[in-house]
């Protein structure tokens, strides 16, 4: 499936909006290729631009939905696949409420593709995060340096709050890398594909998710401290007794420093201050 000729609507591409189009057909055919929604998944794309991909999707998949911000946009692609099964929503991915749109599609988990504008990856991520139980895959492309955040381990210079916070609730798989002349116009930096699997429930017994974020949070805050200065803020009164006490329940040593823990042992320090809390 070719779409209409994209310039016969005179669209430019939007700095505010973050773009940079998707066009080499490998690349397109090997995203396409880890997309395996169920039948139970609504397969959602996050900014579809000028349909490279939609495409593709819609020639795999009998329907899609697809966010776009852009209006102009959303004029294209409807004009372009007004044959087949494309639900567009002209909104703010990171304002709408993903939960609604899943009701209203009649699916019970979100299948989402996304590629990503470089300003909104952060706050997409978080976004995704408080709507995990929405969701069942989300295959994304992502600027090179936040993937390698994305599937760090312990120990190393990317491994940082995102790594902890996504290993608790998914399983990150990398795709493939994607070269900045993959795109047009070209982004100044270089890109990856990942697909992350979302776990039904966190792979971990997290008492409280709120103080368990906060805890990873403050020590990722100041990640060159030991972990007895960069969460001693999370302590009431009498600091230095009760950050040995957190020390004692937890059964983390407080001498060390947030990249060199796993993501169980931050859940460890979450639960022993919810427990410390409680009492």
């Amino acid at each position: 499936m070719r779409p209409t000729r994209f310039m016969e609507f005179g669209h430019r591409p939007r700095k505010r909006f973050g773009q940079h189009f998707l066009n080499d057909q490998k690349v397109i055919q090997n995203i396409l290729e880890s997309v395996q929604p169920t039948i139970d998944d609504t397969l959602i794309e996050v900014g579809p631009g000028r349909g490279a991909l939609t495409g593709k999707l819609l020639e795999r998949f009998s329907k899609l939905w697809a966010i776009e911000i852009d209006r102009d946009l959303v004029s294209f692609l409807r004009k372009a696949f007004a044959k087949y099964q494309l639900n567009i929503v002209e909104d703010d991915v990171l304002r709408m409420d993903w939960h609604a749109l899943l009701e209203k599609a009649g699916g019970k988990k979100i299948y989402m593709v996304a590629n990503l504008p470089y300003n909104i990856t952060g706050p997409f991520l978080f976004k995704l995060l408080d709507q995990a139980e929405f969701v069942d895959h989300a295959v994304l492309m992502l600027q090179r340096e936040v993937a390698q955040r994305l599937v760090a381990v312990p120990g190393g210079k990317s491994y940082g709050r995102i790594s902890v916070l996504l290993g608790v609730r998914t399983k990150v798989e990398q795709v493939l890398d994607v070269s900045r002349r993959a795109f047009t116009p070209q982004p100044r930096v270089d890109s990856s594909v990942l697909k992350l699997s979302f776990y039904d429930l966190p792979k971990f017994d997290i008492t409280d998710y709120h103080i368990f974020n906060t805890v990873v949070k403050s020590a990722f805050g100041q990640r060159r401290k030991m972990l007895r200065n960069s969460l001693r803020g999370l302590i009431g009164k009498d600091i230095g007794r009760s950050l040995l006490l957190w020390e004692e329940i937890s059964g983390i040593d407080f001498d060390r420093r947030p990249e060199q823990l796993e993501i169980e042992e931050f859940v460890c320090l979450g639960n022993a201050l919810s427990s410390l809390r409680e009492n």
